[in-house]
């Protein structure tokens, strides 16, 4: 058992794990309650993924005005955005101007990494070390470094050996980068391999695609916005703040269309209708029955495929580029400005690497399993994440008698509520498995639902005179069943993804994201709190 805090070692009501979207309003909550806070981050600055992908093209896909914290009225209204969609510096100077407004600052501490973390049983507190070698303790611990932080770099054999420039999406170079001329080749056409491909593919010599899961894209309309519409999307605000937590997946719409009503042409009608929308409304708010009957996912992966084909013309990319295995809207649904007509430039190249995997880096580009090589001169991986899980199991999380995080995520993806866990006491988590937050939501709804949850817990405790809580056993095992059941029931878990975790070698299979809904998720969250937490052990 590690020892007890000795009184050199700084303490703090709570330590917070990273200072993005979720992390900055925790902070803001948690010291409206009094509490003495710290936050760790590993970045220059505040923003999290906002602060880390800044990536040619990196931008909203969530529309902007829903994209905002809804708790107060004047800190969304007093801040304007530019268009429909904006782009990755106009996010990150929203994040800033959060920071100085509620002056959160003062209680971050930048460019440092949190290591490990260890509870004291004797002390019922949380022992936090950094990379710097820094120790504080804590009596609660609550993590916010997000669902989608930790890249999946180390992917290939031989990439120290690369003479060129390598290196992943989510750790693109702060300072300037002239591709101009350059051989650069894209590893990776998820989400955000089409926005970069789609916007440097005018600036560089060549440029090298190499495919191997096919993804649905839907085109986005990206408006700018003027006075008239600025005001007229924040006369909305009460609007917003009543609907958002309410819905499916956290957005302003949701699904009212019901396909078994609907005759052939009116399905047709309404799919064209938002398709046209140019957002992800054919996604989130056409009809649910893609997820669940494949018949209707058939169909409606065939209208997206048919758009597809449209752009595309060549029978050669359209084998390529369009999915046919699996259906849409079971892999995250990217939206794109001209990604497909990409292909028909001269000096854009799509590699296929399904049959012909990448085999190693090598000093002069990418070698494929067949010995071919493509000389480089820059290689961009944007091959994802370690999604929802990656955060935590990159830090050494042990709780009672020692158990470690990592250890038991690598063996069985567990979580109370997407909040808690079982054995870890006074651990808090927003971003984890097994909520909404973990992938099927508008990430500012979520996480704010999630670190408005927490908060009231930590205050039920502090007015009750309680000072650790931990979910049991019990409530443990009921969660992770009606997590399953509910996800067992989608398309989502019959289909290799990072949403069920497959793109991580070794992780165990389970839906990351819990597939009820995101109101129906935020019920079942107030629920237990209104009841004074029933499976919570407080002392």
């Amino acid at each position: 058992m590690p020892p007890s805090p000795t009184p050199d070692v700084p303490r703090y009501d709570a330590v917070i794990i990273g200072a993005g979207v979720a992390g900055l309003y925790q902070l803001h909550q948690l010291r409206r309650q009094g509490l003495k806070v710290r936050v760790y981050e590993t970045a220059p600055d505040v923003g999290g993924t906002w602060t880390w992908n800044r990536y040619p093209g990196a931008k909203f896909d969530s529309e902007s005005y829903i994209y905002q914290y809804l708790f107060d009225e004047a800190l969304y209204k007093d801040w304007s955005w530019s268009q429909r969609f904006p782009g990755q510096p106009e996010i990150e100077r929203w994040l800033q101007y959060v920071a100085d407004r509620l002056d959160l600052r003062r209680d971050i501490q930048f460019e440092t990494t949190v290591t490990g973390a260890r509870y004291d049983e004797a002390s019922g507190r949380w022992r936090i070390s950094t990379g710097s070698g820094e120790q504080v303790d804590a009596q609660f611990l609550v993590t916010c470094g997000g669902m989608l932080s930790a890249p999946m770099e180390r992917v290939f054999a031989g990439q120290e050996r690369f003479r060129g420039r390598i290196f992943h999406t989510s750790r693109w170079p702060r300072e300037a980068l002239d591709l101009a001329g350059k051989r650069v080749g894209v590893v990776g056409i998820g989400a955000t391999g089409i926005q970069v491909i789609q916007t440097i593919a005018d600036q560089v010599g060549h440029l090298t695609v190499f495919i191997r899961t096919p993804q649905y894209v839907l085109p986005m309309k990206n408006p700018r916005y003027g006075p008239e519409e600025v005001a007229a999307y924040k006369a909305r605000f009460e609007e917003l703040r009543s609907n958002l937590p309410n819905t499916f997946t956290g957005f302003e719409y949701d699904f009212v269309h019901q396909w078994a009503r609907d005759t052939p042409a009116q399905r047709r009608a309404v799919l064209e209708e938002i398709y046209a929308d140019g957002s992800l409304k054919l996604w989130l708010a056409s009809y649910a029955e893609m997820f669940f009957d494949e018949q209707v996912g058939e169909e409606i992966s065939e209208f997206v495929r048919g758009k597809m084909r449209e752009r595309l013309r060549d029978p050669r990319l359209c084998e390529l580029l369009i999915p046919k295995d699996y259906s849409f809207g079971t892999h995250r649904v990217p939206l794109e400005s001209g990604y497909l007509e990409v292909y028909h430039r001269p000096n854009v190249e799509a590699v296929s690497v399904k049959a012909n995997p990448i085999e190693q880096i090598v000093p002069e580009g990418i070698q494929l399993a067949d010995g071919s090589v493509h000389a480089l001169d820059v290689i961009i991986l944007a091959t994802g994440f370690d999604a929802g899980t990656g955060a935590l199991t990159r830090i050494d999380i042990r709780g009672r008698e020692g158990r470690s995080l990592r250890d038991e995520w690598f063996s069985d993806i567990r979580t109370t509520m997407g909040l808690a866990k079982h054995g870890y006491p006074n651990l808090l988590t927003t971003a984890v498995p097994l909520a909404p937050s973990a992938a099927l939501c508008n990430m500012t709804t979520c996480l704010q639902q999630q670190t408005e949850w927490i908060s009231g817990l930590i205050g039920h405790m502090r007015t009750n005179g309680k000072t650790v809580v931990e979910p049991t056993a019990e409530a443990e095992d009921a969660w992770v069943r009606h997590h399953d059941e509910t996800a067992g029931a989608t398309l989502i878990s019959k289909t290799s993804s990072w949403y069920t975790g497959s793109n991580v070698p070794g992780k165990p299979r389970r839906v990351l994201s819990y597939t009820g809904g995101v109101g129906e998720y935020r019920r079942r969250c107030n629920e237990v709190a209104e009841a004074g937490y029933p499976g919570f052990r407080m002392q």
